[in-house]
């Protein structure tokens, strides 16, 4: 298995390393807002925007092409990614009713990662322990995928919470 860490610095900025090596961050323009940029070590920059009246859809854009989109659904977030000629569908979801873990399945129910929420009460903000398997390949398409999660995570904390407020 391989061990990702995401770390933050604030409710804004989201920082992903392997074995500290930083691979891309995830920062949020404003507080509670749900468009974001991405950017990846190699300085590529790609922009998550929410579309539709209530944000119920958001897309992944590199300048005007969509690689992904991502819409909450009943058993948790749907995301399908259009990256080159491969379309794929996946599910994130809780792995347990009350658990602090996500895990990623694919079209097949195979789980492709789990992700870790550990809350920091002194900052008041989240980090992520994420675990893939070996054939999970360190490439730009996964770190966006990785990023893309912890935005998706962020966005159910969010929604959650505002429907229990």
């Amino acid at each position: 298995m391989t061990q990702y860490t995401v770390s933050s610095t604030n409710s804004h900025h989201f920082c992903l390393a392997l074995d500290k090596r930083i691979l891309g961050e995830l920062n949020y323009k404003k507080w509670y807002s749900f468009n974001a940029d991405i950017v990846l070590a190699n300085n590529r920059k790609y922009n998550l925007e929410s579309k539709g009246f209530w944000d119920t859809t958001i897309e992944l854009h590199d300048g005007l092409k969509t690689l992904l989109s991502f819409r909450m659904g009943w058993e948790g977030i749907i995301i399908e990614t259009f990256f080159g000629e491969e379309e794929q569908v996946f599910l994130l979801k809780l792995k347990g009713l009350f658990s602090n873990k996500f895990v990623l399945l694919n079209q097949d129910n195979e789980e492709l990662m789990v992700a870790e929420t550990i809350f920091n009460w002194r900052k008041l903000n989240f980090n992520y322990n994420i675990e893939t398997p070996q054939n999970f390949d360190d490439s730009d398409k996964n770190s966006l995928l990785l990023l893309t999660v912890v935005h998706c995570i962020n966005y159910y904390i969010t929604i959650i919470t505002a429907a229990t407020a």
